[in-house]
């Protein structure tokens, strides 16, 4: 008994090591940039650098746009896949699977070639077509998790007799997902906000591709011409991305504990 409890604790050690050694090396190299001693002037010099400032706010703004658009696409097909095509279910999932099939740049360039300026539908013509786009992009991304998470909270829910309930009192399809249905998942709602945000920070190829000033191809310009800022900057999206973990494991506490019943 001693001894598995010995193998499990020293496995968990060197997985732990693994992942908090390069992580604590790169907080000391961030903290580096005065020579002699440890101080905060690289994340000085990026929170005071405009750029920082305006692609941040512009990831955080198409993040925002991205999570009110995937769930006004997400919410009410998982809602009508429930509780009135069951068995369209596993091509829905198989459908939502292809963004971590499909690579990005791939994604992007089909973008590119049905929208580009000279198509019927301009996109890439104008600025806000193409922020337009990369909106559409990044619901597309970040698809999988966002349909995984209003499942799973869908799944701790009677949907066919709040349904029906709703129905008897005279509301209305629109009535019923906005102010029955999505009360009951917004936790789960909310997680799969927190995980889009986090890839929308982070992504890089599609903003690149679709030359959008986003937060992604920032860190990489920085990363190519500057010592310590990277590693402030890699510092600061670690944070920003386990933020947004903590937040769903917090809000999973106040998650309904009721069953379903079982389809």
């Amino acid at each position: 008994m001693k001894s598995n409890r010995f193998w499990a604790w020293l496995v968990f050690g060197l997985g732990a090591a693994y992942f908090i050694i390069p992580l604590i090396a790169t907080v000391e190299f961030s903290l580096k940039m005065r020579r002699g001693y440890y101080s905060f002037d690289a994340y000085a010099s990026v929170f005071s650098d405009p750029r920082f400032q305006a692609t941040f706010g512009y990831s955080a703004i198409i993040g925002l746009f991205s999570i009110i658009v995937g769930i006004l696409v997400v919410v009410p097909a998982v809602y009508f896949v429930r509780l009135r095509l069951p068995w369209l279910r596993p091509f829905v999932e198989f459908i939502t699977l292809l963004p971590l099939i499909i690579p990005a740049i791939i994604l992007v360039y089909g973008y590119i070639r049905l929208y580009n300026s000279s198509s019927i539908i301009p996109f890439t013509g104008s600025a806000i077509g193409t922020d337009i786009l990369l909106t559409c992009a990044y619901v597309t991304l970040a698809m999988p998790y966002m349909y995984r998470a209003v499942d799973t909270g869908m799944r701790t829910i009677d949907v066919q007799t709040l349904t029906e309930a709703a129905q008897i009192a005279g509301a209305n399809t629109v009535q019923i997902i906005g102010r029955i249905i999505l009360p009951n998942i917004l936790v789960a709602v909310l997680s799969g906000a927190f995980l889009t945000f986090a890839i929308v920070i982070g992504e890089f190829t599609i903003a690149s591709l679709l030359n959008r000033p986003a937060f992604g191809p920032y860190l990489q310009n920085v990363g190519a011409n500057r010592a310590y800022e990277p590693a402030a900057l890699a510092v600061i999206s670690f944070i920003i991305t386990w933020g947004a973990m903590g937040m769903i494991n917090v809000l999973g506490r106040f998650a309904p504990r009721t069953s379903a019943r079982t389809d």
